[in-house]
């Protein structure tokens, strides 16, 4: 491992103690493709540590926040090196420890960390062949492996455990075969699902997030915050604070903070500070947000110019154009940001909840002038992140505190703290023109998306004539705010701009069927072609009953289907609407998903539930609510999230596909949510919804202009 990407390897090695380390490629295609002779030994991105004990310690960058990758990444390590489940212990997210990793994000962590992992295991154990191969002097093919123990075929009693390979002095073995992941078929603990690794210590609660670490001395840190975006701060006044007992004031350029250490104590020293701030005007709000993005967002990128039959859309018989918006919404993780961090003796390591540690520690080197080397980001588990635990606000306040005071001093934001500081979920805009034939065929499509970026705005349906545009993708890389678009940063939030560009195309989709007196579900089958998203379709068509099922007054079927992170969906629902009241109540929901291999199928389950649940909020309640840069919602007794009782019965369908490596699981079922939604509401009332999220404000009023045009 180079200097610039952690501790050296000596340095490692020695912190390891003795036992075999298995180094693989930095670069998950190289690990795969390269000989293992010609990967730079010190550059690896996944590596294994197996002790005297015949324990396995797997170090990965990923990090735990409730996915199950924690399981998962110990499953495919389990399989390829052939031992058991229980002999694996993981380190996650531990800069010092673990390879280079750009973040937990984008559904990745399986389909693209996850093959390097598993090369990593697979070399190991050819490692292990080779030197038990020597001990015994034959070659390896005369081998065999058993739970961790390498026998002769011929004679079995002669054999070997991985520990007592390990016995002498730690071992930096680099094997000359290339390594050769196993196939589906010759799985026995991917492909299954056990106990999850972290399921005890979370259920009992002896699980540690940042904010339950504690260490001598430590300060509870409480900062002077702006009233809103956008606000200077033109005077403080500390002067009484001065005399309290325990009470640091640190003040440095624009950070004001008071430590303690009892946090209540921090909190009403805080409240004594006098702030005098220049607020901005207050110009923008979501009566007009969406039309300020549009006259900002002026340059649009092409994603699709496909003039495949211009002649077809001379057959045109139904155009339609639409307008679909959606507000600003927050991620609202029950774990608010959070993060410790203690200086001493020129180096800092800092405990933080962030799916980004290596990122973390590359910005807390640049705050404080020091060498990476010196800063160490230790990960525990995280309560969520869905995309807003990138930016790590928190790990740099909490890092210049401790630099400033020479004391751990711990951030934990408040949830108003973390409404106002949340990178939101960008509001945004899409214009979409469409026309079908006599026969029902999509001939032309017109698609421009504003601040929803490109994810899920390439859809699957056959279109001949077909124009995609985007605006505004830097919107979402997690950047502060955009001079002259945002008043507030805004970044990735689950399925990033794919829920939106779901709800328009599906919603899109829906209006050309209605209108050719089609079927929804026919009318979509008509217009693909993809041989994957057929099969998918009447999966799940099957499992809901779509044409069995008989249907009342006020009840509505809807569908809805996408193609994310290389897994394919398709979503029914069935719901009730009160037309008085525009309430909706989703009954049952089906899901049916082609994800290739299936590393854990319980968790994969898991996933797709939480997608929905989560799902239901951006679908009818969620959107922040702000005056100019006043944030105007800082708790959940006005930023409704989804309640058990919201829950629909849920039936997931996994459909097998083990020709294809493992896709990503943790978000295409939270993007076709909204669409399907919007799609079943139509079916029960009549009622096309525009605008996310559809509160039953949104609902009733759609209702009555339904019923009076």
């Amino acid at each position: 491992m180079t200097r610039a990407q952690g501790i050296s390897r000596r340095d490692f090695l020695k912190q390891l103690g003795s036992g075999i380390v298995i180094l693989t490629s930095a670069n998950p295609l190289m690990a795969l493709t390269q000989n293992a002779k010609s990967i730079y030994p010190e550059d690896f991105n996944a590596y294994l540590a197996i002790s005297k004990n015949n324990r396995i310690t797997v170090y990965s960058g990923k990090i735990e926040m409730g996915q199950g990758i924690l399981t998962s990444q110990a499953q495919m390590v389990a399989d390829e090196l052939d031992v058991p489940l229980s002999s694996i212990d993981m380190v996650l997210g531990d800069t010092n420890f673990c390879p280079y990793d750009m973040g937990t994000f984008g559904s990745l962590t399986t389909r693209m960390f996850g093959p390097a992992l598993r090369t990593a295991a697979a070399q190991a154990r050819w490692t292990l062949l080779d030197l038990a191969a020597r001990k015994f002097n034959v070659s390896a093919d005369q081998l065999q492996i058993h739970a961790g123990v390498i026998s002769v075929k011929s004679h079995p009693q002669q054999q070997v455990t991985y520990a007592e390979l390990s016995q002498s002095a730690s071992i930096i073995h680099v094997t000359s075969h290339t390594a050769i992941l196993k196939t589906a078929a010759e799985f026995h603990v991917m492909g299954t699902s056990p106990a999850r690794l972290d399921g005890r210590d979370k259920v009992t609660g002896a699980a540690q997030y940042t904010a339950d670490i504690r260490l001598p001395g430590m300060q509870y840190a409480r900062l002077l915050r702006p009233p809103m975006h956008g606000a200077t701060l033109l005077h403080a006044d500390t002067s009484a604070i001065d005399n309290l007992p325990g009470v640091t004031l640190i003040q440095d350029h624009d950070l004001i903070a008071v430590l303690h250490p009892d946090p209540e104590s921090a909190e009403l020293a805080l409240g004594r500070i006098k702030a005098e701030w220049q607020l901005p005007p207050k110009t923008l709000n979501p009566a007009n947000i969406h039309q300020h993005l549009r006259e900002q967002l002026t340059e649009l990128k092409v994603l699709v110019n496909r003039q495949e039959s211009p002649e077809a859309q001379n057959n045109a018989t139904q155009l339609i154009e639409s307008t679909f918006t959606k507000g600003y919404v927050a991620h609202a993780p029950m774990e608010p940001h959070a993060a410790l961090a203690d200086f001493k003796d020129g180096a800092i390591t800092v405990w933080a909840s962030t799916q980004t540690p290596f990122p973390t520690r590359d910005r807390v080197a640049k705050l404080l002038a020091l060498p990476q080397k010196n800063v160490r980001i230790i990960t525990p588990f995280l309560g969520g992140g869905f995309g807003g635990k990138s930016a790590d606000q928190q790990a740099m306040e909490a890092a210049r505190l401790s630099h400033l005071s020479g004391k751990p001093v711990q951030v934990a934001w408040t949830r108003a703290e973390e409404f106002f500081y949340d990178r939101f979920d960008p509001a945004s805009t899409v214009n979409v023109k469409s026309a079908t034939d006599l026969n029902g065929k999509i001939v032309a499509w017109d698609y421009a998306v504003y601040a929803a970026g490109d994810r899920g705005a390439v859809n699957a349906y056959v279109m001949p004539n077909c124009r995609i545009r985007t605006a505004g993708q830097a919107l979402y890389e997690n950047a502060p705010v955009k001079t002259g678009v945002h008043l507030f940063g805004t970044g990735p939030w689950r399925g990033p701009g794919a829920n939106m560009n779901v709800f328009a195309i599906e919603s899109q989709i829906d209006i050309m069927a209605a209108a050719s007196k089609t079927d929804a579900l026919t009318f979509r089958m008509n217009n693909l072609a993809d041989q994957r998203m057929l099969r998918l379709f009447k999966v799940a068509a099957e499992k809901f009953g779509w044409f069995d099922v008989p249907r009342h007054k006020g009840q509505g079927f809807g569908v809805a289907c996408n193609i994310d992170a290389g897994t394919y969906v398709v979503c029914m629902a069935e719901v009730g609407v009160d037309a008085a009241t525009g309430t909706v109540s989703v009954r049952r929901m089906v899901c049916a998903q082609d994800m290739g291999i299936v590393v854990n199928p319980e968790g994969a389950k898991m996933q797709i539930e939480g997608g929905i649940t989560m799902g239901l909020g951006y679908a009818l309640s969620e959107e922040m609510r702000f005056d100019g840069g006043e944030i105007l919602d800082n708790n959940f007794n006005t930023y409704p999230i989804p309640r058990f009782s919201w829950v629909p019965k849920m039936e997931v369908v996994l459909v097998k596909n083990d020709d294809l490596a493992p896709q990503g699981g943790g978000e295409p079922a939270i993007t076709v949510t909204g669409a399907v939604l919007a799609n079943a509401i139509y079916d029960a009332s009549g009622a096309r919804l525009f605008q996310l999220p559809m509160t039953p404000e949104r609902i009733k009023q759609a209702i009555t202009k339904n019923h009076t045009t």
